[in-house]
């Protein structure tokens, strides 16, 4: 497979990262990963944004040009031959080379890495959850980047690593609803569609913001608050979502059973969703 590194197009085998790397010593580096559809990649500008927000938080100097990105990964499905295929992108920008114990200084030469795989079949398969028992870590900063401390997920994908086909949900620390290992969560009570606050520390979602701005346009109600487990368990349809897989509707948390594929606003959210991914817009012509 061929993969981007500051400015090079090179097999994956031959690429390197120096160990003074602090996205490496120290976690410093930020990632997004979205899907393209084809050779066009999904709600990318949003994603752009998000990481200039990260790096511009973590204080790396770099500006990202979305005509570069574009140029990227034109490339990268070319010598991969994926043009037309529909495959998931990994950018990752980390600090770049640093003074091992200095952790306060310029980074104005960060790397750039970026690298496609094939993506898997978007599954309409219904979705068992569970809740988990280590609670969602707060944020290292104000809010939750999509950064390389990613130690809690980790943590969680062990602890339900007997049935790894399900999707663990955080609670935070204090017993509210947080996010998935993977994604967010919503669910629908009496018509209207709840959904945990970013200030719960959760990570704010691509996929997560253009379905609150889908509900808005099918004039369905959405909340975002800090609510319980127990809220949550008395819904009668619960949604996933992230950027790879979409909207995943959940058949189970824990022994609880909801709605799954025959729930209304996931089947209104699904058709929503298709119609603007086939149309090719953005959140913001919704």
């Amino acid at each position: 497979m061929y993969i981007y590194i500051n400015q090079q197009f090179i097999k994956d085998t031959e690429a390197t990262i120096s160990p003074f790397d602090h996205g490496f010593l120290y976690g410093l580096g930020a990632f997004e990963t979205f899907r393209v559809y084809k050779g066009f990649p999904f709600l990318l500008e949003d994603h752009l944004i998000r990481l200039q927000s990260a790096v511009d938080e973590m204080g790396i100097s770099y500006h990202i040009d979305s005509e570069e990105i574009k140029n990227i990964l034109e490339q990268l499905l070319r010598l991969n031959q994926c043009t037309n295929e529909d495959v998931t992108v990994r950018l990752n920008i980390s600090a770049g080379n640093g003074e091992v114990g200095k952790l306060l200084q310029t980074y104005d030469k960060p790397n750039l890495l970026c690298f496609i795989r094939k993506a898997p079949p978007l599954n309409k398969e219904e979705k068992d959850t569970v809740l988990l028992d280590i609670p969602r870590n707060t944020p290292e900063g104000p809010y939750r980047l999509k950064s390389h401390h990613y130690l809690n997920n980790i943590l969680a994908k062990r602890e339900i690593q007997k049935t790894p086909e399900k999707e663990g949900v955080f609670l935070t620390a204090e017993g509210y609803v947080a996010e998935g290992i993977i994604s967010n969560i919503f669910w629908v009570s009496h018509q209207a569609v709840y959904t945990p606050a970013v200030e719960t520390g959760i990570l704010n979602g691509i996929t997560r913001q253009f379905v609150i701005k889908c509900l808005r346009k099918l004039d369905v109600p959405v909340n975002e608050g800090f609510y319980t487990k127990e809220q949550l368990l008395e819904a009668d349809e619960v949604i996933l979502t992230n950027s790879s897989q979409e909207i995943l509707a959940v058949k189970k948390v824990n022994d609880y059973v909801f709605n799954g594929n025959d729930g209304i606003i996931v089947k209104k959210l699904r058709g929503l969703y298709d119609h603007y991914r086939k149309t090719l817009l953005s959140k913001d012509e919704l």
